[in-house]
């Protein structure tokens, strides 16, 4: 009696556990879509400011932007991390007054770095739930995920702004 009562919690923990891990690995999914539908927009954006603006952002860096995101878009060498973080460094990097580009075109690509930085946050906490739920110590013994990959985290920098540099730590730009 006591066997077979441990036997069914046991079968339905293994049902509600395998239920979870099926709507985690959802919600990666389509944090994942989410985050990549940003990044793509903001390719677009950078490369529209670098072929319809160049004045604005500068010759050279414009053709150095347009590089980027088309990298950023289709990473050559496949590391996307590394294409993202050279273009969000470059846009970063842009002058605060891009004269002759209209205002709407800068409120999107402002909107667009603030959308990145959200759906990477809620794709990368997606990651960390699914890994912490396989990793428990049942579900990793019964081997719950199968054979399903575990996800990887989106580690880029997705400050909006670049950071002063300290002094001493006091958050005193140092002069």
């Amino acid at each position: 009696m006591y066997l077979l009562a441990g036997v069914l919690l046991l079968l339905a923990w293994t049902a509600w556990t395998l239920a979870r891990l099926r709507r985690l690995e959802a919600r990666v999914d389509q944090a994942w879509v989410a985050l990549d539908t940003q990044l793509q927009r903001r390719a677009g954006l950078a490369e529209e400011l670098a072929r319809n603006y160049p004045g604005a952002v500068g010759g050279r860096r414009a053709a150095f932007l347009a590089l980027f995101a088309a990298d950023a878009r289709a990473p050559v060498d496949g590391d996307r991390e590394l294409a993202e973080n050279v273009l969000g460094r470059e846009l970063r990097e842009l002058p605060a007054d891009l004269a002759g580009v209209p205002a709407g075109l800068q409120s999107d690509l402002t909107g667009t770095g603030t959308r990145v930085a959200l759906a990477r946050r809620f794709y990368n906490d997606a990651v960390r739930d699914t890994c912490e739920l396989r990793g428990r110590r049942l579900p990793r013994l019964m081997r719950l995920h199968g054979s399903r990959p575990k996800p990887r985290y989106f580690d880029i920098d997705d400050r909006l702004e670049l950071v002063p540099a300290t002094v001493g730590g006091t958050g005193q730009s140092a002069a």
